[in-house]
């Protein structure tokens, strides 16, 4: 069975809806970067390998680590961390074009697979109604770039090209695409 290094619940939605069948073990908190990384799919792959192999290292069989940024002119915009900050992130998205990269690696002893996907996101011009309202919700306080494209966040988008899953936290396609060359393919 499938070990997913992640809480996110998000992850594990897109997983049962896939088919495939798994289990969580939280993965340490550990959110800094790494150091250094020669571009965006690299520094996503190596959180996700670092997610991976510490969940592989207490428990076994086939594990699945993940990491989701959202870039916009270069600048990396995790998870706000105040509700201020989601404010900032959301207003320097408003009317531009961002990509959503998620690596994901997958590592069984000391086998590891690892990929990244990247997605085109399109923010339409947002008013200060707008803000208010989607801050409201409460939605974008754990989520990379203050939104969530699967909930209410979904009226800040104007276009989505490339993987939609992609931009929840996981894509999909990628992951079975891992899994069938891991030899693990679902079903």
């Amino acid at each position: 069975m499938l070990t997913l290094a992640s809480q996110s619940p998000r992850r594990a939605d897109l997983l049962r809806g896939a088919g495939i069948p798994f289990r969580v073990v939280a993965p340490p908190e550990d959110e800094a970067l790494p150091a250094q990384a020669a571009s965006f799919p690299a520094l996503v792959k190596a959180l996700a390998l670092r997610k991976a192999r510490a969940v592989a290292a207490r428990t076994r069989g086939l594990v699945l680590g993940a990491d989701t940024i959202v870039v916009c002119k270069g600048r990396i915009l995790g998870k706000p961390r105040s509700r201020a900050e989601a404010r900032d992130m959301l207003r320097f998205l408003s009317g531009k074009r961002h990509a959503v990269y998620t690596g994901v690696a997958l590592v069984s002893g000391r086998r590891c697979l690892g990929g990244c996907e990247r997605t085109e996101v399109t923010f339409r011009t947002l008013s200060d109604a707008d803000l208010r309202r989607y801050l409201a919700t409460g939605e974008p306080m754990d989520k990379a770039g203050a939104y969530a494209i699967q909930g209410e966040g979904a009226a800040l988008v104007s276009a989505v090209r490339g993987c939609y899953t992609n931009v929840i936290g996981l894509p999909v396609p990628r992951v079975l695409a891992m899994l069938a060359e891991f030899g693990a393919a679902p079903g």
